[in-house]
């Protein structure tokens, strides 16, 4: 499989590359046919610098950010982006004057919770929802509802891929899109082509990683 990597160069800034894999893979919500791989973008430090510094240009303005939220373990970029916009000075309207990096818990039936903890880095807070990717933006939406359901504020939510361009009515910002990807396709497992094909699955992937079958 990793054989057919295809490297995929964002449009602003060559030297940032996107590993994609073309096959039959099915994520929590769909069946895609890329598999978007950003094992290294998440974890090299130039790399995730990179991204870092992409994403940051999209609140150098006046977006106030408290807080940025990570999913699909991208906590390596949401220190950077945080380290970004503190040198870009983005005002932090916290008493401490400075952004907070968090990730909120999985319980055991799927829905995800701050502890008492983290809860004052949420509440009241201006808030950057930070996601790896986003294909059919269920996984945003839930991570929408828990921030607002523990009081956060959101300001923006950016993605290295995104297939959504819109969740909620927030829009999503993202370094790479689907129209980067030729031929690009997310399907309802119920009526995928690929499966009625009588092509198997190659792998059962999320934000991250992959295990093939």
């Amino acid at each position: 499989m990793e054989q057919n990597t295809i490297k995929v160069p964002a449009k602003v800034n060559s030297a940032l590359n996107l590993k994609v894999i073309p096959g039959h893979f099915a994520t929590s919500h769909s069946h895609i046919n890329y598999y978007v791989d950003m094992t290294t973008l998440k974890s090299r430090l130039s790399e995730a610098t990179m991204a870092a510094k992409i994403i940051a240009q999209r609140y150098s303005s006046s977006t106030p950010v408290d807080t940025i939220i990570c999913m699909d373990g991208c906590e390596v970029i949401g220190a950077f982006l945080a380290e970004q916009l503190t040198q870009q000075g983005i005002m932090s309207l916290n008493s401490h004057k400075t952004i907070s990096v968090v990730t909120p818990e999985v319980h055991s039936n799927g829905q995800l919770i701050f502890r008492d903890n983290l809860q004052s880095m949420v509440k009241d807070k201006n808030i950057i929802l930070l996601l790896a990717s986003a294909t059919t933006g269920k996984t945003i939406q839930k991570s929408l509802e828990c921030i607002q359901y523990y009081g956060g504020i959101i300001q923006g939510i950016s993605a290295i891929f995104s297939a959504s361009n819109q969740v909620a009515g927030i829009e999503v910002d993202s370094i790479f899109h689907a129209e980067d990807l030729m031929g690009y396709q997310t399907y309802d497992p119920s009526v995928c082509p690929i499966c009625k094909s009588g092509q198997k699955l190659d792998a059962i992937v999320n934000g991250y990683g992959y295990s093939k079958l």
